[in-house]
């Protein structure tokens, strides 16, 4: 605290460093002339700033005159300008009384991995408040110093004993191994996302499609093989049924299941005719059998497509037949009919 006869200046940080603050400054608390230069040696505040936090400091004004008094605060140091806002109740100080004013402090969060980190990474500046009393042409001058211990935030810390954590060296150095194994950490912590094809990296698709016996198609988008990749074992299991042609059809090519609509409604239609057809002694001419018409374990797929700006339909007919060709019984025939659809 530094006081005069007319106004007294007290600054009070809001998050403490934890090791001891040793440093010291000339000319710390001074009320001066704007032309005076006097100095003596005080400790000076330093508080504590974690990068993308804020942190703050408290300013207590007191005024001892018996004359109101005009304020002006200002701060200036080795840092940008943006790192510091002031917040004040008034610009007016009458005698007697007392005012609190904030010095908000906030750097960002990526300050450590900016081109301004270099040497001492510790910051110092000024408060300067000028007052005058409004009918004089008399200015003055309270200051003081202040340092901003910038520091990252270190969760080994709390790990050690409280005597290891106030020596400022073993959290710095312990940063380092903090940043070196963290990645790691994050990464076994979201393990499920790597594991999952719809949110896993690109470069791990083929080993997801590796892990389920799955053949990447390259010449399908990165968004169709990871849906491929996902329902691999469920298209396994389906495989050779009606189901699961119409899944591996939704999945090539984006037409919904529209599993709630009857099946002359929905886009992707399969209809089958499985008789046994004209067997001799078991089959019923014009009930289950017909002379000259009809074919076996044969069904129908109809697809019905939108259409693109140019008027064309959005569709791969290549790959829908290689995907009916796959997925379909050896011993079945089927048709493949593809219409725009009808809005």
């Amino acid at each position: 605290m530094t006081s005069t006869q007319t106004l007294s200046l007290q600054i009070t940080p809001m998050q403490l460093p934890i090791a001891a603050d040793t440093h010291r400054s000339q000319g710390v608390g001074k009320t001066v002339n704007p032309n005076q230069s006097e100095s003596s040696e005080t400790t000076v505040k330093t508080l504590l700033i974690r990068p993308g936090e804020p942190s703050e400091f408290v300013v207590q004004l007191r005024h001892f005159g018996d004359r109101p008094m005009q304020l002006d605060m200002q701060v200036e140091g080795d840092f940008p300008p943006d790192w510091c806002r002031i917040g004040m109740e008034g610009t007016m100080l009458l005698p007697g009384q007392s005012m609190e004013a904030v010095l908000y402090f906030q750097i960002p969060g990526d300050w450590f991995e900016s081109d301004q980190v270099s040497g001492n990474i510790d910051r110092v500046g000024r408060l300067s408040v000028n007052w005058f009393e409004p009918d004089t042409v008399k200015r003055q001058i309270e200051w003081t110093n202040f340092r901003l211990g910038i520091r990252p935030r270190s969760l080994y810390l709390n790990f050690l004993p409280a005597i290891y954590q106030d020596v400022d060296f073993v959290g710095r150095l312990l940063k380092i191994f903090e940043e070196s194994f963290e990645p790691t950490v994050q990464t076994l912590d979201s393990l499920w996302a790597y594991l999952d094809p719809l949110t896993a990296p690109e470069a791990l698709l083929p080993f997801l499609a590796h892990w389920v016996g799955w053949d990447p198609n390259f010449y399908l988008t990165a968004d169709r093989q990871r849906r491929f990749i996902r329902h691999a074992m469920e298209i396994y299991r389906w495989r050779g049924t009606k189901y699961g042609l119409r899944l591996y059809l939704h999945l090539a090519t984006g037409l919904p299941l529209d599993e709630d609509k009857s099946e002359a409604e929905q886009h992707i239609s399969i209809v089958e005719s499985f008789g046994r057809g004209l067997v001799l002694g078991s089959a019923n001419l014009g009930t289950d059998a017909l002379v000259g018409g009809g074919r076996a374990f044969h069904f129908k797929v109809r697809l019905k497509v939108p259409i693109d700006s140019s008027g064309s339909l959005m569709l791969d007919e290549s790959l829908i037949r290689q995907v009916i060709e796959q997925e379909k019984p050896a011993f079945c025939t089927y048709e493949l009919q593809i219409e725009e659809e009808d809005f």
